[in-house]
């Protein structure tokens, strides 16, 4: 328990958003920043199990705060960051996928969108603690250079076929026009 709570206070530590906030009020209020984010979590909690809109809320935190980073990203001159924030926006893409076909039977839980919008956080979470890395290098990567040159083998019929299909569609559309109109 104590690696938790050590983990938590290293985070609070960290200049972000977030944190820039909770020392805001902080100094506002006189209630200890750790204190204060314990009782946001909660409030957080108790809004994602009970509260109306869940699913909408549980989404903006997964897309507004990484967007806003990769933004930043994308600006600043390291090629760290970008990295850290790609590899959020392939695992937010998989669990994507994986939730469309599981939603209707995990929408029913009383905690999904708790629980979802923990994995979302943890995926986010700077450090060495960040899911989204842990979970690209253990799952994502390994399952990419076992089968990327399938995959690669099949997006090169599918894309060969899509230009012979548009080809052969716009031949038929040019065959159908009259003299006039070819002439355009």
């Amino acid at each position: 328990m104590d690696g938790l709570r050590q983990r938590f206070e290293s985070l609070l530590e960290q200049r972000n958003p977030v944190t820039n906030a909770l020392r805001a009020l902080e100094a506002r209020t006189g209630v200890e920043k750790r204190y204060l984010a314990a009782g946001a979590g909660t409030l957080l909690s108790l809004y994602l199990l009970f509260g109306y809109g869940a699913s909408l809320l549980c989404n903006v935190i997964g897309f507004a705060y990484p967007a806003y980073a990769s933004i930043k990203a994308i600006e600043s001159p390291s090629k760290d960051d970008d990295t850290v924030w790609l590899t959020y926006w392939v695992v937010y893409a998989l669990f994507g996928l994986v939730e469309f076909f599981s939603d209707l039977l995990l929408f029913w839980f009383p905690f999904y969108y708790v629980g979802k919008c923990a994995f979302l956080l943890f995926c986010m979470m700077p450090g060495p603690w960040n899911g989204a890395l842990m979970l690209y290098h253990r799952v994502v990567r390994p399952l990419f250079l076992k089968h990327h040159t399938a995959v690669d083998s099949v997006l090169s019929k599918l894309s060969g076929q899509a230009l012979d299909t548009a080809a052969g569609v716009t031949r038929g559309v040019k065959a159908n026009l009259t003299p006039l109109q070819k002439d355009k």
